[in-house]
């Protein structure tokens, strides 16, 4: 232990659980960014014990986790990631890692067709990712046999080539990726499940994300504009399917957050179709940034998906087998031999990911634009290229 407290300093996790963070969700304080990253700089050089490390995580999920610490954990992570960032400026998708095991994953269809719509996309994930250790990006695009076991250089490649790429994390992120037994040992989520979806391994100036409560995306996008390595632009997320990257259909939140100096959040609100519930703070956000104070906006404003063609509900996207229905409804819907609810809530999806790099104006112009990417042919073309890299 002694030779430990002098490579990493002074906060042994044992320490940390004693004296800040391990009394219980009600008592429990909150690291400080030091304490915060060297504590993932000892746990990422596999310096604590089996139990030290799951009392540690464990304690972290009882307390909740604040954007401070979790940036401090991104930094860590991201000085350890292998990147490799496309000639493109791709949007970013790191939906939950650990997969979807109900309904078809429609991002790679999604991604493809914003690729085809002229909006590069850029999508990540890992292999059977703890705890739930189902279906992901990965194995959807396995079965419509795209590569995806790639180095960072050579996805990087498809995107230039294709708009659309993959990044597989045990390529770029091999140091969480070595986690991954004692992740699922632990048998509940850890912040590692939090961090993974943010390695952000294109360099990307916009992400696209999803959550299941609104807070949930205000912490995320805290944590972005925390983070002393990344520098986004924009940050889109809403309520998706599963917690994946999917927009639920129906009722549902959108978050916005953008940068200092950019566009403030009350005129996204209104591009997307409903002004109503643009966030008071991010009114406040919007004047400053007019008067040139250095300030980010945060807005969110909800959508009905019928309004944009999607019709039905969570249900009716349900699959027997996630990774292989998925790919077959992505080339049906590619090749346009599908026009039903699938078709819309992929157009949708792509529609999303157009409009958060600001490629319209409007989510409902994305829509416009993908849905002719698919009529015209250009979305399965990219797929076929996607086939043959």
């Amino acid at each position: 232990m002694a030779n430990a407290t002098l490579e990493f300093g002074e906060w042994p996790l044992e320490r940390l659980m004693t004296e800040v963070c391990g009394s219980g969700p009600k008592s429990a304080a909150d690291l400080t960014r030091e304490q915060a990253t060297e504590a993932f700089e000892r746990i990422l050089a596999d310096e604590p014990d089996p139990t030290t490390l799951g009392a540690f995580w464990l304690a972290n999920r009882w307390k909740k986790n604040v954007p401070e610490e979790l940036a401090a954990f991104t930094d860590v992570m991201c000085e350890r990631v292998d990147y490799a960032e496309p000639d493109a400026d791709p949007v970013d998708c790191g939906a939950n890692y650990d997969g979807k095991g109900d309904t078809a994953i429609l991002g790679a269809a999604a991604g493809i067709v914003a690729a085809a719509a002229g909006t590069p996309v850029v999508a990540h994930s890992g292999d059977r990712v703890p705890t739930q250790k189902q279906d992901a990006y990965k194995h959807v695009l396995d079965e419509l046999g795209v590569a995806t076991e790639l180095t960072p250089r050579d996805s990087a490649a498809m995107v230039d080539e294709t708009g659309f790429g993959f990044y597989y994390q045990p390529a770029f992120n091999p140091a969480i990726d070595a986690l991954h037994d004692r992740r699922d040992r632990m048998g509940v989520r850890t912040f590692v499940n939090t961090i993974e979806t943010l390695a952000n391994p294109a360099g990307a100036d916009v992400h696209l994300g999803s959550f299941y409560h609104l807070a949930f995306a205000k912490k995320i996008c805290d944590t972005f504009a925390a983070s002393r390595f990344h520098d986004l632009d924009r940050v889109i997320m809403f309520q998706g399917m599963e917690g994946y990257d999917d927009i639920r259909p129906g009722y549902t939140k959108v978050a916005d957050w953008r940068a200092a100096g950019a566009s403030d959040g009350a005129g996204d609100a209104d591009a997307a179709g409903d002004t109503d519930a643009v966030d008071e703070d991010a009114d406040a956000a919007g004047d400053a940034a007019d008067d040139g104070d250095d300030v980010t906006t945060f807005t969110d404003y909800e959508i009905e998906t019928a309004e944009y063609g999607m019709d039905f509900e969570t249900d009716d996207l349900a699959v027997d087998d996630v990774a292989a229905d998925s790919a077959a409804i992505t080339e049906a819907v590619l090749a346009g031999d599908r026009t039903d609810r699938f078709a819309d809530a992929i157009a949708l999806n792509a529609a999303f990911r157009i409009y958060a790099r600001d490629d319209v104006d409007t989510l409902a112009d994305g829509l416009t634009a993908a849905r002719e990417a698919i009529d015209d042919g250009s979305a399965a073309a990219v797929l076929e290229e996607l086939q043959a890299f």
